[in-house]
């Protein structure tokens, strides 16, 4: 054999021009399908059996840091027909290194050539640290469509083991304004653009937020409280059946013995999108103000007086799908009211809810927490995926990390006193979470509902928050038998509703159900020991 190549120099050298590319393209396609961190799992009751502390005092510390890009160090460029999207042939930009490309940050959300202009409010990313009875936990929110598993595995290595953390738990706004941290909006799929320097630095402000949050820990008094926000004039559902999680949940944690707050957890469920798909601004979109009003107070007439420390906005049910794309968002003088997308509109939904939060935890219905006790469970899992997904996932274009048709992820059940969370790697229909799922006629799957009972009627705690996009980003979590692609559809509609083409398939929510399921079984379990 070695003698013919030797003979043969010419059909040798087409040989290698032909099969070193591919061989080399096969490669990078195991490696991708491999993924980073491949025996990676997590598996914690906290406290372990026999090992824990006499409950305290619950201390509590946060932090933040910034990480809006910096515009300056990238091209600039022209709309000129002005809609918001980037045209290689029609618009103009200052090609500053001569690559014949837009070095650029490209904006998640809507569509994959959204070009970022300016910035109007800056980005955070926030963590928030519990210690008692022996563990350690921070929770983190980050302002992001966005992050898969395998980035979130990289930011706990990276934590320095003298801390003591025990485990962090993860989170994306999912704003819709802000730079791609998922690869799936940068510019197309054949002139790929993901700023892995931007998704570097958030990794590291996100060290530097969790290390500093746990270093403040403080003795703290916790306060509980919801309030419906909407739907009306907040949130619509734009898709069948009509189930929202429009309960906002909130928790505010003070300097113990005194009313000076350190912080504020929110949760509620809604896409921030009020911006729409034309904008070119950066922005934390509602979240923004929300956070701006809870900590900073709401101006005159019919606001708030803040209630200072840091406000941290963590996602809830928004799958579904929960928007206010389509709401008519009033003022709150009573006289202005906004439906078209505009940072107006934005500011009065962020205000709204602000106000909302602050008088629910002012009212007489707040119940400060009996019980300081503190809690984890947590497990890797495994979920379905199926479709393009799937094929998108053994090419390691989304989601690194394949498993034969699975892609690995994480769900957990936390404790804090009498505040109770779940966490989902993803958008969760709110009939999942809090009952609903119905069985259309039309639909591709009949059989009767698989995500039963509802999560919500699970938990145990006086307030209970089920937390999305949490550890990971795997989409629409669609209940199986409202799967609906296939004609004749449900519900009489002349074609699919929108959600599936974002989801990992029928086989996906089942799973995550039947393991949040058995979170929060055990997590309860580890309560019943302390």
């Amino acid at each position: 054999m070695l003698s013919f190549f030797k003979r043969h120099k010419i059909i040798s050298t087409l040989l290698a021009i032909i099969f070193v590319p591919i061989i080399g393209i096969l490669l990078f396609v195991a490696y991708r399908s491999i993924g980073p961190y491949r025996s990676y799992r997590v598996n914690l009751d906290l406290p372990a059996p026999g090992s824990a502390e006499p409950v305290g005092d619950l201390l509590v510390g946060v932090a933040e840091r910034d990480i809006t890009p910096d515009l300056s160090k990238y091209e600039s460029w022209t709309d000129v027909d002005n809609n918001g999207r980037f045209h290689h042939e029609k618009d103009t930009w200052v090609d500053s290194n001569g690559n014949g490309k837009l070095d650029t940050v490209w904006m998640a959300g809507f569509n994959n050539n959204r070009p970022a202009q300016g910035i109007h409010d800056r980005l955070r990313t926030q963590a928030i640290a519990f210690r008692n009875n022996g563990v350690t936990l921070v929770m983190v929110t980050i302002d992001s469509i966005g992050i898969f598993h395998d980035k979130f595995i990289d930011i706990r290595k990276r934590l320095n083991p003298d801390l003591g953390i025990d485990h962090v738990m993860f989170s994306s706004t999912h704003c819709h304004e802000v730079p791609d941290t998922m690869g799936i909006w940068s510019y197309s799929p054949f002139n790929p653009s993901f700023d892995y320097g931007y998704m570097e630095n958030l990794k590291q402000q996100t060290v530097q937020a969790i290390e500093e949050a746990v270093g403040k820990l403080q003795p703290a008094d916790m306060t509980l409280a919801s309030a419906p926000a909407g739907p009306e004039g907040f949130v619509d559902d734009s898709r069948l059946p009509i189930v929202y999680d429009h309960i906002l949940c909130a928790a505010k944690f003070d300097v113990k013995g005194t009313t000076q707050t350190i912080a504020t957890v929110i949760e509620w469920g809604n896409h921030p999108e009020t911006l729409g798909g034309s904008n070119t601004e950066i922005t934390a979109d509602f979240v923004h103000y929300l956070r701006q009003g809870v900590e900073e107070g709401v101006p005159e007439p019919n606001g708030v007086e803040g209630l200072g420390g840091m406000c941290l906005y963590f996602q809830g049910q928004c799958g579904g799908l929960m928007t206010q794309l389509h709401t008519t968002v009033p003022h709150r003088n009573g006289q202005q009211e906004f439906r078209e997308a505009s940072f107006e509109k934005a500011e009065a939904l962020g205000e709204n809810l602000a106000i909302v939060a602050v008088n629910a935890l002012n009212g007489d219905r707040a119940k400060k927490s009996q019980t300081t006790n503190l809690a984890v469970s947590a497990q890797s899992i495994f979920v379905p995926i199926d479709g393009l997904f799937e094929i998108a996932g053994i090419l390691g274009l989304v989601h690194p990390g394949w498993f034969w048709g699975k892609a690995r992820t994480e769900v957990d059940a936390i404790r804090i006193g009498d505040l109770e969370i779940l966490t989902v790697p993803g958008e969760l229909y709110p009939e999942v979470g809090n009952g609903g799922v119905e069985s259309p006629e039309a639909g591709d799957f009949y059989l009767p509902p698989l995500e039963v009972p509802p999560l919500r009627d699970q938990m145990k705690g006086e307030l209970n928050m089920i937390i999305g996009l949490a550890n990971d980003e795997l989409g629409y979590f669609v209940p199986k038998s409202q799967w609906d692609v296939e004609p004749p559809f449900a519900y009489n509609r002349e074609k699919a509703q929108y959600g599936e083409e974002n989801s990992m398939g029928p086989d996906a929510t089942p799973a995550v159900h039947s393991e949040s399921m058995a979170i929060i079984e055990r997590l309860h379990a580890t309560l019943e020991r302390l």
